[in-house]
């Protein structure tokens, strides 16, 4: 006798569900959070946290590079630049243990990224890949994931938490997505964490080979985007 009156509300909780889970509801909480973060990092700077408030004492050994590496993860999702967190994984850690921990933060902040872009954003934003150049960059990414990754990877100028965002919306998969991030971060990453890890001798092979990679490549970034600006003025 009463079931005709539980049905508004049951249809009422059905609308709502659909509501809060629709595309742009979930493309909305995608920039909440993105924004929360940045404003956070902005406000407390915990890539300084990292670096100098470390808790070396306490923790030592594999149980510190492990919980670097996943404090620079969560760094690097909420867009804390990666060359302080190399910097720091090598004056920590040394060359060798620094290069791991920094490896594997780079590779679980992309995952969480690209996670958070596949999950909260893709299906909002897919609709509106339009024009020659998105299109093309779509079609890139979908049909050549592990290719053109390991060369947004290689290429030091394409912002670490952009690219990743920016992949989760293609239609790329984990495992070249990650595989890609992993093997293409290996240079630069290197060349940070072994310049924080040389630091305090700026005269040594090491440390001089690392900082001319640095420079090398800046500049080639930096050539590269003139060029492409350029172009697109042109054009």
């Amino acid at each position: 006798m009463f079931e005709p009156a539980s049905r508004p509300s049951a249809g009422l909780a059905v609308r709502a569900t659909r509501v809060l889970l629709s595309p742009w509801s979930r493309l909305s909480l995608l920039v909440f959070v993105l924004a929360a973060a940045g404003t956070l990092v902005v406000l407390y700077e915990p890539q300084r946290l990292l670096s100098d408030g470390w808790p070396t004492a306490q923790l030592g050994g594999a149980a510190a590079v492990l919980l670097y590496a996943v404090a620079y993860g969560a760094c690097t999702a909420a867009f804390v630049p990666r060359p302080i967190l190399n910097l720091a994984a090598g004056a920590l850690f040394g060359s060798q243990a620094g290069l791991v921990s920094a490896l594997a933060g780079t590779v679980l902040g992309a995952g969480i990224a690209f996670t958070l872009g596949r999950l909260l954003g893709q299906d909002a934003l897919r609709p509106l890949l339009r024009g020659r150049v998105l299109t093309a960059a779509d079609s890139q990414l979908s049909g050549h994931g592990f290719r053109s990754m390991l060369a947004i990877r290689l290429f030091p100028g394409i912002p670490f938490a952009a690219a990743n965002y920016c992949a989760a919306v293609s239609r790329m998969g984990y495992t070249p997505f990650l595989l890609a991030t992993a093997v293409g971060s290996i240079p630069n990453t290197a060349a940070y964490v072994v310049a924080g890890a040389r630091a305090g001798s700026p005269t040594s092979p090491a440390f001089l080979i690392a900082m001319g990679f640095i420079v090398i490549t800046g500049l080639i970034a930096a050539a590269v985007a003139w060029r492409k600006r350029h172009g697109l003025r042109g054009a």
